[in-house]
């Protein structure tokens, strides 16, 4: 029926299009296609030069920001559609009943406060560029929806067309971002409901050094279905065919992490000064690391109007660049782990189910009714329960509590990402700080370079102020833990300039000596520290730090949890034939993890497998090690270094004797997984990528080979630079670098970048997998900057015309 009423609806067209087989008479090799475009105010190009890179060029920045979207739509529509529908809840509306729970999910963690000073939050120009991108969308929509032959193959194969976008769907959308750390604290509590808070340590250690208590009133034992909702409201779309056909309502599942580390989303960056630098210039590198998809999470285009030129990548569905440079500035982003989120356990009125207790009195919940449209069915009227702190994501039957989150999402400015479309305008590091100042989501360390040879760090990020607890553990919702603001920007920590000459950051605690972190507990949850050691180690070796280091630097495998367990093996033997068979396949090894190495193997089967298991068993009660996942492996090495705190009595030999036998298991593991033969033995046999299509599951096996890419073997592990994190059921790879850049700072034709699988989400183009093996290899292609440079490059040229 929508695909029926788009063609009826062609009358109405603001799209016309006409394409041509004629050569460009600048660019012989680049045919055109013209585009006559209502809404557009001058004539405006796309180039696209051979890595897929759209080049846009426009006469000014609304018609900038109009083509910007209108290519998002040409390159990736069913990527952004998938977007806005799971971020609106209206999956149901086209896949049908199995996505009512996860359409209902979505729509409590909407931003549903003033939209005023929602878009003030942003700067002066956010309201209108996201109003032109959306146009921009919209003339694509409008275009393929009476052009049904022209639609992108899977609404074709699902049998519904994309929608028409608004300017606020770009920022109400709130669940698509990343806040941290609710799970942690429901882990934390059923850790202490078990066991006790200090058994936590092994779990995830606390930095800085920190040591958290209950807070009064709360019982730690939590319903065990406690984050279902949430969990469905941030998880990517599951389209499989039992989804579609049997239209259950529990067909949509959730994806359950094994380890929570194997779904720890991080980065790393570094900014360069000139004196450290080969080319006399600074170098800004940044390889931001998301889940695995085709198409890829992060979109490479350059926007060029005039007062802006600037290129690099950002998310396909909002505008702007995130990640790049503008020909003055060069900026780069990882995640800076402030704790924008908290779960409120509420004692409901035993008499009036919709009260809860606050400040001594029964405040009522606010109920709002919703209907979710079903495809092939009637609209469900959906109930939306929220107590003054968010959304209310579980009633306990029989026990009289609800539980709820309160999360930076619910306020003004905290749409993910939007808000670089203030700083990529910055011209200097004044602006740019400025510009951070309210930044509000993901939290982020940004990087700063410029053409003048300063760098700096700026971090970023909504930062509650939680005057009478530390954000660890759930609250009571009665009103004795609230938050009082938020601290402002400039009461963050950041670096100019600094002495060493360079700057890096890799998720690792990087608040400096001497920062309050007592009094303004941003978070004490970061992640671990290998990745920013090895970063460190490299870069202060290095007396000039070149281009060709910093993209070998992003593909580094050095292990540092190998290099310090192989060193506690060291000293170590063994009687048993097998035990020392796997002692004397580490001797030699230089820690690198390639996909053609035998010790990588073996250490990576060790440590996800078996060694974490015996760990626990080791320093915990059966109760406490029963209660966790995989021990933080921050805390495993630094405690198996110093074992007298932990393994007691005889310390020392009861840390070999664990590291023994359990070397030993992942040895036996890996003869049943790859043969007898140890010197046949591959990484890469188990660790591979791919590149997972969201129809993927739905439909036959030849398709499926055509939308997705991979597998493929691949090397590295969860804590070197080139972070090659994995599910260690099947040690498929989870997240990692798909998109990488390094920005040669005033050379800007000499940057370099790549983007996995490709650029495109359209799988019949040649962009669509095409920088796949150049990012397995770790190669990159030139992020071209100047016009003249873009021209040679060209394959495609897109003009857009207005339409009178």
């Amino acid at each position: 029926m929508l695909m029926q009423r788009s063609i009826c609806a062609a009358a109405a067209l603001l799209v016309s299009f006409a394409a041509t087989a004629s050569q460009a008479k600048d660019t012989p090799a680049a045919p055109v296609t013209t585009y006559k475009i209502a809404g557009l105010k001058k004539p405006a190009e796309i180039l696209v030069d051979q890595w897929g890179v759209p080049h846009i060029y426009a006469a000014n920045q609304d018609d900038a920001f109009f083509v910007q979207g209108f290519n998002a739509a040409r390159d990736r529509l069913f990527q952004i559609d998938l977007w806005r529908r799971r971020g609106l809840g209206l999956l149901a509306q086209v896949f049908g009943p199995a996505y009512v729970q996860q359409d209902r999910a979505a729509r409590l963690f909407l931003y549903r406060g003033d939209m005023q000073r929602e878009w003030q939050s942003y700067g002066p120009h956010a309201q209108q560029v996201a109003n032109t991108f959306v146009a921009g969308i919209n003339a694509y929509v409008d275009y393929v929806n009476a052009h049904p032959e022209k639609l992108p193959f899977e609404f074709r194969r699902l049998g519904y067309a994309p929608a028409r976008w608004q300017a606020a769907d770009v920022v109400r959308i709130r669940s698509h971002g990343l806040t941290r750390n609710l799970d942690s604290e429901v882990a934390r509590a059923n850790v202490a409901c078990k066991a006790d808070l200090k058994s936590d340590e092994i779990r995830f250690g606390l930095t800085p050094k920190w040591e958290t208590t209950m807070p009064e009133g709360l019982d730690p034992c939590l319903p065990k279905d406690l984050l279902k909702v949430f969990q469905l409201a941030t998880q990517g779309v599951k389209i499989s065919k039992d989804s579609l056909q049997k239209g259950q309502s529990d067909a949509v599942v959730i994806a359950a992490a094994e380890n929570p580390e194997e779904v720890a989303e991080g980065s790393n960056n570094w900014v360069v000064a000139p004196a450290k630098s080969a080319t006399g210039r600074a170098i800004m590198a940044n390889d931001p690391h998301r889940a695995y998809s085709a198409p890829s999470l992060r979109y490479i285009a350059h926007i060029n109007a005039p007062g802006l030129n600037v290129i690099g990548a950002g998310e396909p569905a909002l505008p702007g660049i995130s990640i790049g440079h503008n020909g003055s500035v060069a900026f780069g982003l990882t995640i800076f782990n402030i704790d924008q989120e908290d779960l409120y356990v509420y004692q409901l009125n035993p008499e009036h189910s919709d009260q809860y207790q606050y400040r001594g009195n029964w405040e009522s919940f606010n109920i709002i009714t919703e209907q979710i449209p079903v495809k092939g069915g009637k609209p469900v009227s959906a109930e939306l329960v929220f107590s003054r702190h968010g959304p209310v994501i579980f009633s306990e039957p029989g026990k009289s509590r609800a539980f709820a989150v309160r999360s930076g999402w619910l306020e003004p400015g905290m749409s993910p990402y939007f808000g670089s479309i203030d700083y990529m305008r910055a011209r200097n590091f004044a602006e740019f700080k400025h510009s951070l100042l309210h930044w509000g989501a993901p939290t982020e360390n940004q990087v700063y370079a410029d053409t003048k040879g300063n760098i700096g760090w700026v971090p970023g990020g909504l930062a509650p102020i939680r005057p009478n607890w530390d954000g660890l553990l759930p609250v009571p919702g009665d009103g004795r833990y609230e938050w009082a603001g938020f601290w402002s920007g400039d009461q963050l920590p950041s670096s100019y300039n600094p002495k060493q000459g360079w700057f890096a950051s890799a998720n690792q605690m990087n608040l400096p000596d001497g920062y309050p972190h007592r009094e303004r507990k941003l978070g004490f949850e970061w992640t671990n520290n290998s990745r920013f050691t090895r970063i460190s180690e490299v870069l202060s070796s290095l007396n000039k730090v070149s281009l060709e280091d910093s993209m070998r630097l992003q593909n580094d495998d050095l292990s540092i949890p190998a290099r310090r367990l192989a060193a506690l093996l060291k000293p170590l033997s063994s009687g048993d034939a097998r035990t020392q068979a796997a002692l004397n396949l580490f001797a030699g090894w230089d820690f690198v993890e390639r996909a053609d190495s035998a010790p990588a193997a073996l250490f990576e089967v060790w440590l996800s497998r078996h060694l974490g298991k015996a760990f626990k068993a080791a320093v915990l009660s059966p109760a406490a090690a029963e209660a966790m996942g995989a021990p933080d492996t921050a805390v495993l090495l630094d405690t198996l270094e110093q074992p007298q705190a932990r393994f007691g009595p005889d310390a020392v030999q009861k840390r070999d004797q664990m590291l023994l036998s359990s070397l030993s298991e992942a040895y036996a593991e890996l003869q049943k997984l790859q043969g007898s033969d140890a010197g046949q033995w591959k990484w890469g046999k188990l660790h591979h990528n791919l590149m997972e299509h969201p129809l993927a599951a739905a439909v036959d096996e030849a398709t499926r080979a055509k939308l997705n890419v991979g597998p493929m073997p691949t090397h590295g592990g969860a804590y070197s630079p080139n972070q090659s994190t994995y599910r260690s059921s099947d040690f498929l790879q989870t997240n990692g670098p798909s998109f990488r850049v390094v920005v040669d700072v005033g050379n800007w034709d000499n940057s370099r970048a790549v983007n996995s699988p490709g650029q495109s989400g359209d799988p019949d183009s040649p962009h669509y997998r095409d920088l796949a093996d150049k990012w397995l290899k770790g190669e990159y292609f030139p992020l071209l900057y100047s016009r003249a440079a873009v021209e040679k490059a060209t394959v495609q040229r897109i003009r857009l015309q207005p339409q009178n």
